[in-house]
């Protein structure tokens, strides 16, 4: 019998006494090889002395090796796909009978795919106008700056002031950092760095507080009064290249500053481009999971919550706070992730019903090429690369990667675009790709 509740199954399984006679007598014979006992050479003792002897062991590798065995042959007769580990209860083991058991699972949904092709999206030609290249240009401009040393005077608004800053109070463990730029009076700077340093001339030392508001970009200063010491090393100002053939010239093989701004003008396309087909993606993929209802088992949203949770703490990391300091509650955090990894899951499981019924696949070429981008990023032979990453499992990850993305390219170009320029609310649909 078996019972179905969603995703969650359980079978009643019934293994033959006679099957569990043969197995017991393997056991036996097995562990009558194995067995040392005194008085006895090895192999030789009596099976009814190693009966008695290991009993509980004997029923323990009896019921290790029927039980997977029968649920295996079991799920494979009702043609079910299982998902995780079973959990096994209600075991009836009595020598001489029918071995019985429960197993309890979960299987992957039954999907029925609805309509695919055609979903409305939001979806409006990016355009590059020339403020946007000029943007650009100057953004290059400014990364091409060169700071110069100015004569010792004291700092004054619009300068680069030039210092070493060791914590003194308020940040655990304190700070030190040899040399850090601040532009005097910029937006980005701190009001107390700008009104403090004003005015100090190279070689000065001062003590001052620095209020970090609460959503500064470090989480350990986050909120947090420091007091510093400040010593002003030296004073900058900036000069930029001037935008002419030269500077286009430097910066690559371009001949002269229409060709640079042609570039900028095809790399800022592409990039919106990118952009806006991904967000139109992305609405393509949430309408999707919209649009069909079916049951995602606990084993997958446990995974997708895990995966979320570790990305995380990655990131905190990175920021400097350590991991291992945070308390989790794994059922709060469980819950509070539930309905995003919830779509998250389906979303997936969508995606490969789609891939499955289109013959969507990842070719050979494509991963040898991801391979040979991941090789020379990290200046190692792309044959030693392939077998790291077959070995850690990655190279399935990323023909899977491969494979999903042909997908969502697909539900774009069959997607219906409705062009909405400045919100209008009346969007003129195109036809179907």
């Amino acid at each position: 019998m078996a019972l179905v509740e969603g995703c969650k199954h359980e079978l009643e399984i019934t293994v033959p006494a006679q099957e569990v006679k043969e197995e017991t007598a393997r056991v036996l014979a097995d562990l009558q090889k194995k067995a040392r006992l005194p008085g006895f050479r090895p192999g030789k003792a009596p099976l009814s002395i190693i009966r008695t002897r290991f009993a509980q062991e004997i029923r323990q590798d009896v019921m290790e090796r029927l039980v997977p065995k029968f649920f295996r042959k079991r799920v494979d007769d009702e043609h079910l796909q299982v998902v995780g580990a079973p959990s096994v209860k209600d075991v009836h083991f009595h020598e001489g009978e029918e071995f019985h058991f429960k197993a309890e699972f979960e299987v992957a949904p039954a999907i029925e795919l609805g309509e695919y092709r055609g979903i409305v999206v939001k979806y409006t030609e990016p355009e590059v106008t020339e403020e946007d290249v000029d943007k650009r240009v100057g953004q290059i401009r400014e990364q091409k700056a060169e700071f110069v040393n100015i004569d010792p005077r004291p700092v004054q608004e619009g300068d680069y002031a030039v210092v070493s800053l060791k914590s003194l109070a308020g940040v655990d463990p304190p700070m030190e950092q040899e040399e850090v730029t601040f532009h005097i009076d910029a937006a980005d700077t701190l009001p107390a760095f700008v009104e403090n340093v004003t005015g100090m001339s190279p070689g000065d030392a001062k003590e001052f507080e620095v209020a970090y508001p609460e959503d500064y970009g470090q989480p350990k200063l986050s909120g947090q009064t420091v007091k510093f010491v400040c010593t002003l090393n030296a004073v900058r100002r900036k000069e930029l290249p001037e935008v002419n053939d030269e500077f286009a010239k430097d910066l690559g093989d371009y001949q002269n500053i229409d060709e640079l701004r042609n570039a900028v003008r095809q790399s800022i396309q592409r990039e919106r481009d990118a952009e806006a087909q991904q967000a139109a993606k992305n609405e393509a993929v949430d309408k999707l999971v919209d649009a069909h209802d079916f049951p995602v088992p606990e084993a997958f949203l446990d995974r997708q919550i895990e995966v979320n949770v570790e990305n995380r703490l990655r990131m905190l990391a990175s920021q400097g706070i350590d991991p291992a300091k945070l308390k989790l509650n794994w059922d709060q955090v469980k819950e509070s992730q539930r309905e995003r990894a919830t779509r998250e899951v389906k979303a997936g499981l969508l995606l490969d019903r789609i891939a499955e019924r289109e013959a969507v696949y990842a070719t050979q070429d494509e991963v040898d090429h991801e391979v040979q981008r991941i090789a020379k990023q990290r200046r190692e032979p792309a044959a030693a690369v392939r077998v790291s990453l077959e070995k850690d499992g990655s190279l399935a990850r990323i023909a899977n990667h491969i494979r999903t993305e042909k997908v969502l390219n697909l539900l774009f170009e069959h997607a219906r675009k409705e062009v909405n320029p400045a919100g209008d609310s009346e969007a003129a649909a195109e036809p179907e790709a």
